[in-house]
């Protein structure tokens, strides 16, 4: 299994940690070529505008739209990954049923850790916010909520594809890692 890790911009080297951290090979994703070769994707946080850019300029804008392997989107990531962005609007890849709304829980001075609730495992964990967004779910009965933070969504599942409102990635716990790696079928990982 290849996980790759989207390394245009943003917090990528920490994604990679984490998995090596988990024994689970990975490879950074800068064209289209590595994108093919992974067996899932994660789009870590960063600046999505910059992103968006960023994913053009490389032509893999397209074939995210295509790509049909597991996705965990991280922050920005999350963004890219939503049906609607605010604040402001933009263009995003529309993969799973929510609205994004940037910057919610405040701009970088704001960033914090705190503890949520992992509904998954029924047990609090540690999440880290830098200029995270709001993420409200819109309709679709297959989106199963798999965290919150004060009665807030902070991520999703809709079918293979998840999105964060946080970094699991700068955190001491592992566990979205390891459920997302789970998901995408490696029995090795304990979730």
């Amino acid at each position: 299994m290849n996980i790759g890790v989207l390394a245009l911009q943003g917090a990528y080297q920490a994604h990679i940690e984490c998995l090596n951290k988990l024994d689970v090979f990975c490879s950074l994703v800068c064209d289209r070529r590595a994108l093919m070769a992974s067996d899932a994707l994660i789009l870590p946080g960063g600046e999505s505008s910059v992103l968006i850019k960023l994913l053009k300029q490389q032509q893999l804008w397209t074939s995210l739209l295509d790509y049909d392997k597991p996705i965990l989107g991280i922050c920005a990531g999350a963004i890219l990954l939503a049906k609607t962005v605010l604040s402001p609007t933009q263009e995003s890849l529309g993969r799973i049923n929510i609205c994004a709304t940037r910057n919610a829980y405040g701009r970088q001075l704001a960033s914090k850790v705190v503890h949520g609730h992992c509904l998954v495992r029924d047990l609090e964990m540690e999440m880290v916010f830098i200029r995270a967004p709001k993420l409200t779910l819109l309709e679709s009965a297959d989106t199963k909520v798999l965290a919150k933070y004060h009665d807030q969504v902070v991520a999703v599942q809709e079918n293979n594809i998840i999105a964060a409102s946080f970094h699991p990635e700068l955190s001491q716990d592992n566990y979205l890692h390891r459920y997302f790696i789970k998901q995408v079928g490696c029995s090795t990982v304990n979730v």
